[in-house]
This record gives structure tokens, C-alpha cells and sequence, in this order.
């Protein structure tokens, strides 16, 4: 075993989503295992906001990810990659492979920080949510690595490509 990976869905979303099955058969093919939490009952949970559950999403992947023992890497897409992003900082994580992160969730004072590591992202010029602007301030900071692609947010046209992406991501932590 080379790794663990931890894929994220983003709202509205489910483990099952394309991306996330993309990432997952990447992470297989080359020895890392993998698993693919379901977050949608905290999603669904509109009491605190319009985005449901944000803290409970990241009570989630932390109390996961603080039982991986061995190189972790994690990945999501738009509130998945949110709060993987986010748990990285409170667990030791070797990579992270961030798809169409927001910078910042409204209604939440925290902005989108990650752990100082290997991090690859992949964002749509024209995402309808997410500015790719914001996106590319606030990797180039931090001097990550950041493909830009034709796509929208969800980044139907290029699923494919992110679980390429994410292969190579992988091979360069092995």
C-alpha cells in the first residue's frame, strides 16, 4: 500500500458522483486504497444554512481522517475540496488534489487555508459560483500547482482529466 486517499463530494452532490469515482479508480490503478465518505445528511441540514452543515461536514472528515494510519492524501471537489482543505491543517496529510475550491463559504467568517503541502487544483474558467480569479490569488500564495480548464463548476467536461490530474498527483508522492 502506497496511501490512503479520502474523497469529498461537494453539495448536492454524493460519493458516487463522477469526479469522485474518477479520483477513486485513479487512486486504485496505482495502489493507494480509498474511501468515499457520504456527507448528504449534513448537507441537507439547512438549519444553520443555505449550506447546510459546514462544521459538521468537517467533524466528519477529521474524525475519519484522524484514524488513518500512513500517508493521507485528500481530495474534493467544491465543498468537498472546502473542507479538505480544512482538515489538513488539523491532521498530517502528504498531498491534497482540490477541484473547484471556493475561497470563502458565505456566512462563514473562515476562508479556504490549507496545510503547506503538495497540492494540486483544478478550477473552471468559467465557474459559474466560484471566480476563477479568486481561485488563482489564492493559489498562487501559495505557488500551488493549478490548471485552469474550460469548464463550468462542476467541470462535466473534464472528469476524465481531474482523475489524470490526480494519478499524477500521486505518482510524484509515492
Amino acid at each position: 500500500m502506497k496511501g490512503h486517499v479520502i474523497i469529498s463530494h461537494g453539495l448536492e452532490s454524493s460519493p458516487d458522483a463522477t469526479k469522485a469515482t474518477a479520483l477513486s479508480q485513479a487512486a486504485e490503478a496505482l495502489g493507494w486504497t480509498h474511501e468515499r465518505p457520504d456527507y448528504r445528511s449534513w448537507d441537507n441540514d439547512f438549519s444553520r444554512s443555505r449550506l447546510g452543515d459546514v462544521q459538521g461536514r468537517i467533524l466528519r472528515l477529521h474524525e475519519i481522517a484522524s484514524r488513518v494510519q500512513g500517508p493521507l492524501v485528500l481530495a474534493g471537489s467544491s465543498m468537498g475540496a472546502f473542507i479538505s482543505a480544512r482538515v489538513s491543517l488539523q491532521v498530517p496529510v502528504v498531498g491534497l488534489f482540490l477541484m473547484a475550491p471556493p475561497t470563502q463559504l458565505e456566512g462563514y467568517d473562515f476562508k479556504l487555508e490549507a496545510a503547506h503541502v503538495p497540492t494540486h487544483v483544478v478550477h473552471g474558467w468559467d465557474d459559474e459560483l466560484i471566480p476563477a480569479t479568486e481561485v488563482a490569488r489564492w493559489a498562487a500564495a501559495r505557488r500551488d500547482h493549478t490548471i485552469f480548464v474550460n469548464d463550468s463548476h462542476r467541470l462535466v467536461d473534464h472528469v476524465a482529466f481531474c482523475g489524470e490530474e490526480f494519478a499524477r498527483l500521486l505518482q510524484k508522492l509515492a
